[in-house]
């Protein structure tokens, strides 16, 4: 029925779409000329000559264009010149600022009344009118709500509680959180905040040499944990002696009594988060709020080397970093009490946690997924969130999903002739969900998001310009990607509302500085406006908990966060990013890679679900794990003759022939060098997730996990390759 519309009837609307859009770019005389009309001062002698048919037949072409005119979609408009979205700094070493903003100080906070994370949350409460806070639902149920003020009492019980269990209201008290995104986990964070103690998240894919590692360097007496399974693997730590000044576990699910048994004979009290509740309601002790200068959390980062690093953030550190946010979008976007955002990303990183500030800020309401990444479009339909936060794998697999539902030629055609001409009013600055397109072909994927996501943001590893950009246009809300590292808080640059040209993270925000620094061993000089990406400003941190020597590593004595990360300049003072300090290997023959970047190409094969490039440098190719997608590659297979269930197919040697043909095309096209290509490919049939621990919990690759992981087929690989 799709074709028909668009082969006859719809024929003709796809012409004045055509004319129409033909018109925006012309000026009146223009439109005459086409029309072949005579000029404005013959007008009237050619109106006298015409029959009655031909100028009703004029009569409704003008009333036709009056209508578009005064209805067609506006641009929005930038909030800076887009050709120079950042400045140098004087005497700063080529340092450069956001031009975004009426002072040149660095952005230190947005709104008098919320310095700090306490002061954030109660803002959110007084201009919410006590609305709804922390949702929740059970399977196939409509989200259920606590209330701003619901939320700040049992903090203080809960804080209150700590109290009365030998915790001190000081900066110096570390509180462990081992727990999965849920209401709980917020109120244990304000319960920190609001008696000046400071949070420490903990989380299962750090490894329990992690966990124990954390407890012991932060001297933590006292973690909250959600299910009774980390209860236990705390316990097993302190009957080995492991962790001996853990004293106290709180639970937020019920536990059985023999849990508190087992915690009674190796001297650890255990406790259920409403029972601490209760007793810091009969207890209640007046709030000790910080300062803006006060320790607010330690995050410690996965890393993909040695113990996690415990990057140290202060509230004003939070509230900086979420300030440019919101001074960068103030002019196109404003939170308020109305938005809703779903949390499913870990809150033990802090991309998440300071989109949830920013809900908070505003009065709006957080809602919790179910704790299955599977069901994740499920609850966001039950929540209709306005505000999306990803990660570019989570991107890349809804382009996949997409495309690989546009299962013939006519539909793929139809698909990307949608999508390019959204994607030439995207250019244009024009942001809208209710074009033809959209009715027809992009509104059941807006719906499968919840039907309300006005701004998506994405950070945390590099999104591909193909999928970014196709995205923006069938999202048909504002889609922003940004650039940063825990040790910054979360982000140092963010997309300019109004440029959604892709290839780079936007300029720097108003509350940091971003110089390069040469990189010599690589090449990168700032000269040629490359280099070593360094920040400095009041959202960098104030160091690793008591790690001194890679505190060291990280910060220069002039306050300049070395990220480790390469960048480029762009014209428009934008920064792209181009390589990474580490995860580069140079091959035998001296050829130096980086393995990122070729996974980013060879992951929009269409087979390819996830890929992990392997060099050596006794070796002079690389080598490829290979993970392809369950749902596209037996129909990919089958258009090549190639037959057989998932299994089956990945043992097959000649799909497996194809895949690395078409991994090898995607690198030619993208100009990666012969180097650059991998040779030989092995197939694995299970997903690297954060489960089995290949990948980080934001996602991201552990590069040395995989390499041993994949150690024997990575060996076997080279050995029949030579």
């Amino acid at each position: 029925m799709l074709t028909f519309f668009l082969v006859s009837g719809g024929s003709l609307w796809l012409f004045s779409e055509f004319f129409l859009s033909l018109l925006e770019k012309m000026q009146t005389q223009e439109i005459l000329r086409m029309l072949q009309l005579p000029e404005l001062a013959d007008l009237g002698q050619f109106f006298r000559s015409l029959s009655a048919t031909t100028l009703v037949s004029m009569g409704a072409l003008a009333a036709i264009l009056a209508y578009w005119f005064t209805h067609r979609p506006k641009a929005l408009k930038p909030p800076c010149n887009l050709l120079m979205q950042s400045e140098e700094v004087e005497d700063s070493g080529g340092a450069r600022r956001s031009v975004i903003g009426d002072s040149p100080e660095l952005f230190t906070h947005y709104y008098d009344d919320a310095r700090t994370m306490y002061e954030v949350f109660h803002r959110g409460l007084r201009i919410s009118g006590n609305g709804p806070c922390l949702g929740f639902r059970n399977p196939k149920q409509p989200y259920q709500w606590l209330s701003y003020q619901e939320v700040a009492d049992r903090a203080e019980f809960l804080g209150s509680g700590l109290l009365q269990h030998n915790c001190k209201p000081c900066t110096d008290q570390f509180i462990g959180v081992f727990a999965q995104n849920r209401p709980e986990w917020i109120i244990a964070e304000l319960a920190c905040y609001t008696y000046s103690m400071v949070v420490v998240p903990l989380y299962d894919t750090l490894g329990p040499g992690a966990v124990r590692y954390i407890i012991n360097t932060a001297d933590i007496s006292t973690v909250i944990v959600d299910k009774p399974q980390k209860a236990v693997v705390l316990l097993e730590h302190v009957e080995r002696k492991e962790t001996p000044g853990l004293k106290l576990i709180i639970l937020m699910e019920p536990f059985e009594e023999a849990l508190k048994d087992r915690g009674q004979e190796c001297g650890v009290v255990i406790k259920s988060m409403q029972d601490v509740e209760d007793c810091g309601q009969q207890n209640h002790c007046d709030p000790v709020p910080p300062k803006p200068s006060d320790l607010s959390i330690v995050c410690f980062t996965s890393g993909t080397t040695g113990n996690p690093k415990g990057a140290m953030l202060t509230h004003g550190n939070v509230v900086a970093d979420f300030s440019g946010f919101l001074k960068v979008t103030e002019s196109q976007w404003a939170p308020t009490c109305a938005d809703v955002h779903i949390s499913y990303l870990p809150l033990a990183h802090m991309f998440e946690r300071m989109v949830q500030s920013v809900v908070y800020c505003h009065g709006g309401r957080v809602g919790f997924f179910q704790g299955d990444i599977r069901l994740l479009s499920d609850d966001m339909k039950a929540l209709h969130p306005t505000i999306f936060p990803v990660v570019p794998r989570l991107l890349n697999r809804m382009y996949d999903k997409i495309f690989s539902q546009a299962d013939t030629p006519l539909k793929r055609w139809l698909l990307e002739f949608a999508a390019k001409r959204k994607q030439a009013e995207v250019r244009s600055g024009i942001i809208r969900n209710d074009s033809i397109w959209d009715e027809l072909f992009f509104h059941k994927i807006q719906a499968s998001l919840g039907g309300c996501v006005r701004m998506i943001v994405t950070g945390a590893a590099p999104a591909s310009p193909t999928v970014l950009g196709f995205l923006r246009a069938a999202l048909g809300c504002q889609v922003y990607e940004g650039y940063g590292q825990t040790e910054c808080t979360a982000g140092c640059t963010f997309t300019t509302p109004g440029d959604w040209t892709s290839g780079h993270v936007g300029a720097p925000l108003p509350c940091n500085h971003i110089k390069l620094v040469d990189v010599e061993e690589l090449n990168y000089w700032t000269s040629k406006g490359e280099g070593e990406i360094c920040v400095r400003g009041p959202n960098v941190f104030k160091g690793y908990l008591k790690d001194p020597e890679r505190t060291k590593e990280a910060l220069d004595d002039d306050g300049w966060l070395h990220t480790g990360d390469i960048g480029k300049w762009l014209p428009t003072g934008t920064l792209k990013i181009i390589d990474r300090k580490k995860h580069i290997f140079k091959l035998a023959q001296g050829e130096y890679v980086a393995p990122e970047m070729i996974e980013n190409i060879y992951i929009r094969s269409e087979p390819v679900a996830q890929v992990y490039v392997h060099g050596d440098s006794l070796k002079a190719f690389l080598v490829g794990i290979v993970v392809p997608d369950a749902e596209v590659m037996p129909s990919w297979a089958q258009k090549r003759g190639i037959e057989g269930t998932y299994a089956e197919l990945c043992t097959n040697k000649e799909l497996k022939k194809a895949i690395l043909e078409d991994m090898v095309r995607l690198g030619q096209e993208s100009g990666l060098h012969s180097f650059e290509q991998v040779k030989a490919i092995h197939i694995h049939s299970d997903m690297f997730s954060v489960q089995n621990g290949l990948l980080t919990p934001t996602l991201k690759a552990k590069r040395p996990e995989l390499r041993e992981y994949f150690k024997k087929q990575i060996e076997e690989l080279y050995s029949t390759s030579m």
